[in-house]
């Protein structure tokens, strides 16, 4: 164990009422944890953070902890927050390594539950299903599970084998996985509820790039942040990158791309710092690796020798704060390649394919606070109902809709309650 984890668990007061597990989105009992920590009991208090949040081990490696869990810590107000993250790391690791799934309730084998994608919600899904019992199927358009987790973090953020690990404990939780299967191609969700599905969560992503629309995007150097995040050992982006976006996203592709041989990377924003939306912490990191910021510029046109770009002036309109190029100001900015880190939607294949599910104006699917669609049976929740969030984010809501699953699926199909209204 590393030594700075210990001599931080000890620091934690014990706080009667633990302002880190208000500043946590699933009330992570951190408190505790450390208490059973520091008495012998690293078991107990894995499986306290396990049963709390199964991606506790992978939060704690990508979580904006400075704006929560430690960025509420009590001893952070006159000095350094303890390190929670380091904490729950370890805790959540070592418990990972002796996993052993509960036997679960036997009253719900013959309920099969589908669950299509296999990011953080739906892996949050699956886990909290599969110990109450439910028989659950993974469907999983890539050859791997993970979804953002494994194709949108950098493995720098988020090792690959932590996703690796859990995969592998949800498989012996149960959970079958159907790699290579998008639902909505050859397989649709009345093919699913047709094979005695008793409900159906979709928790596909958003992995559909946001675009700029201006001349010059569909060309060869152009590319969008998550396919370059996807597998950035196909790309050949050249020596000097520039980079249209001031996310989390783009500070991702900035540090992978000087990973990848990348020299030099500009951070193009069109609007001041105040509108920089990424983490301070990873703005800092993008900087120590050697990105560049570029402020107020907007990017009017690609071209083959690199962007045209334009100074920016900002604008309110209807109270929100936009920008918009000042004319006789572009000028052409030489780059080899240019990729756009400006968000993402959601894609439209299932509900396209199905029949009684409502999207809102911005493609995300419409639910009610429990999860459920406009279709009996079909449940959603994570980025493809609310845009792209944090891992964190996506577990909260998770654990509700999964609670939402098995509050249907008793009522309608195991104590038979034909009153059962839908919404």
């Amino acid at each position: 164990m590393s030594k700075h984890v210990i001599e931080d668990a000890k620091r934690c007061l014990q706080c009667p009422k633990p302002m880190c597990s208000q500043g946590c989105p699933v009330n992570t009992p951190i408190r505790d944890a450390i208490r059973l920590l520091l008495d012998s009991k690293i078991a107990e208090a894995g499986k306290l953070l396990f049963d709390n949040n199964p991606l506790s081990l992978v939060c704690c490696h990508v979580c904006p902890q400075e704006n929560q869990c430690e960025g509420h810590c009590i001893m952070g107000k006159k000095g350094m927050p303890v390190q929670i993250s380091a904490i729950e790391q370890y805790i959540s690791d070592y418990y990972l390594s002796i996993y052993k799934p509960e036997p679960a309730p036997t009253d719900k084998l013959n309920s099969k539950v589908a669950i299509i994608g296999s990011g953080p919600a739906g892996f949050t899904i699956a886990f909290i299903l599969a110990r109450k019992g439910y028989d659950i199927t993974i469907y999983e358009g890539n050859d791997k599970t993970g979804g953002i987790m494994r194709y949108g973090i950098p493995e720098f953020r988020l090792p690959k084998r932590i996703i690796d690990r859990l995969t592998k404990t949800l498989i012996e939780s149960g959970v079958k996985v159907r790699p290579n299967t998008t639902i909505g191609a050859n397989l649709s969700v009345d093919d699913l509820f047709r094979d005695g599905f008793k409900a159906v969560f979709m928790g596909t992503g958003v992995w559909r790039p946001r675009k700029l629309n201006i001349k010059g995007e569909s060309l060869g150097n152009v590319h969008f942040a998550i396919e370059y995040l996807r597998n950035p050992d196909v790309y050949s982006l050249g020596k000097r990158l520039a980079v249209i976006g001031a996310g989390n996203v783009a500070m991702d592709v900035a540090r992978t791309a000087f990973r990848h041989g990348s020299e030099e990377v500009f951070i193009i924003c069109n609007m001041g710092e105040d509108a920089i939306t990424a983490r301070t912490i990873e703005v800092e990191y993008a900087k120590i690796d050697g990105a560049r910021f570029m402020m107020n510029k907007t990017a009017i046109e690609f071209t083959e020798e690199g962007v045209i770009l334009a100074d920016s002036e900002v604008y309110e309109e209807n109270g929100i704060k936009k920008a918009r190029p000042i004319p006789g100001t572009e000028a052409l900015f030489l780059t080899d390649s240019i990729i756009v880190a400006i968000s993402q939607g959601p894609r439209s294949v299932i509900v396209s394919t199905t029949t009684g599910i409502d999207i809102k104006s911005d493609g995300l699917v419409a639910v009610n606070e429990f999860g459920r669609t406009t279709r009996e049976g079909v449940f959603a929740s994570g980025d493809v109902v609310t845009g792209a969030k944090t891992v964190v984010e996506a577990v909260k809501v998770s654990r509700r809709v999964a609670d939402s699953i098995d509050e249907y699926i008793t009522e309608k199909y195991i104590n038979g309650n034909t009153d059962y209204k839908w919404l």
